[in-house]
């Protein structure tokens, strides 16, 4: 039953692990005092599934979400939050029973720095081929592999890293 549920409810599998996440941050930003806002995309073309601002900080990130026992090695990056000032994706692994978080995979530049520039990765094709079965480039779509990615093992250790990595403001 709990694989039919992770197919058929993907993208309810998907709101919870990023509510549960959203979660987290905003628990973290209590215990310190602080006043994390979150806003969502109203249309999903930029890149980004949420928008973070913390102390002037402001981020637009990418969710990605795997199983933690999944054999994904690779994940599509959109051009478009490379133009945004402080892009960032974070890759969600999680526990496919309990839907328990970590550890977390980022991958973007310092707090207040663009994401690095992908525009020379391998081009994403389309899932689904066309009639013929020819699957057609998606020219704004990056593949980066997860070897380019920051492990971080605690949602506390990501959180430093979305706001306070070598950014002049100081972690309280």
């Amino acid at each position: 039953m709990k694989n039919e549920q992770h197919c058929f409810s993907s993208s309810f599998r998907e709101k919870v692990i990023e509510h549960l996440f959203v979660g987290e941050l905003l628990k973290i930003s209590w215990q310190r005092g602080h006043s994390l806002e979150i806003s969502h995309p109203e249309v999903d073309n930029q890149g980004y599934d949420l928008i973070l601002e913390l102390n002037r900080t402001i981020r637009h990130l990418q969710l990605k979400a795997s199983y933690s026992k999944g054999k994904t090695v690779r994940q599509k990056i959109s051009l478009s939050l490379g133009k945004k000032s402080s892009g960032c994706v974070v890759w969600i692994y999680f526990d496919a029973d309990s839907l328990a978080l970590g550890p977390f995979m980022y991958f973007g530049g310092n707090a207040g720095c663009p994401l690095p520039d992908i525009s020379h990765f391998k081009t994403a094709k389309h899932e689904k081929g066309d009639s013929s079965g020819y699957k057609a480039d998606r020219p704004n779509i990056k593949v980066v592999n997860k070897g380019m990615f920051e492990r971080h093992d605690s949602i506390v250790k990501l959180y430093d890293r979305l706001f306070y990595a070598n950014n002049s403001r100081s972690q309280p």
